[in-house]
């Protein structure tokens, strides 16, 4: 109930999230709001705000809980990446492959390498996004991600254009109960527009 930000604010994102784009946008809310103390919990499951498991999550999904409230960031594209130094005399389909574990919550994607290639050319499943992109990286296979991770990676180079049937909203969302608290609604609007700009 405060009227400056201030006291202790536990933020939930992926580790692909922070690392690919929330972190610079961390320290220059750290720096405008100095009272408020961030307490950022990383994990690829979402965690539940309504039992105050975290006070905000940066998420990425197409289905946000009916039972919080926030906004629709952007889209996250997503698009199929390799090595730029990959043979691109073998097809694709007969690459090697890696794909994220239905279990990280990007099924979608999952199904995309399931329907591009065999199961046997997919040689590793993985349920963090960050590590998929490491994967490709390290030349294991070819696989899909978010463009916002994979365009960053100068030794990635698209393989597709975008695939739309793999868009996913970037929410910014709190609980009801929070979204008037001066430290919360200060975070959300000034992630928010970062992220928007």
């Amino acid at each position: 109930q405060g009227l400056s930000p201030a006291g202790e604010l536990r933020v939930t994102t992926a580790a692909s999230l922070l690392t690919g784009l929330l972190t610079p946008i961390l320290a220059a809310f750290c720096a405008r709001c100095p009272e408020v103390r961030l307490d950022v919990v990383v994990s690829e499951q979402a965690l539940n705000l309504a039992k105050r498991d975290a006070d905000v999550a940066l998420r990425a999904t197409n289905d946000p809980p009916d039972t919080l409230v926030g906004r629709r960031l952007a889209t996250i594209a997503w698009a199929l990446y390799g090595r730029t130094d990959l043979d691109r005399s073998v097809p694709l389909s007969g690459q090697r492959w890696v794909s994220p574990a239905p279990r990280l919550g990007a099924a979608a994607a999952a199904r995309y390498v399931q329907e591009r290639t065999a199961p046997e050319h997919v040689v590793l499943r993985l349920d963090t996004v960050q590590g998929l992109a490491d994967a490709v990286e390290a030349g294991i296979g070819i696989g899909p991600l978010p463009c916002v991770i994979g365009d960053r990676r100068p030794g990635l180079v698209r393989l597709s254009d975008p695939e739309p049937a793999l868009d996913a909203g970037l929410w910014l969302l709190t609980h009801p109960d929070l979204r008037r608290a001066a430290r919360v609604r200060a975070f959300l609007d000034f992630v928010g527009d970062a992220i928007a700009r």
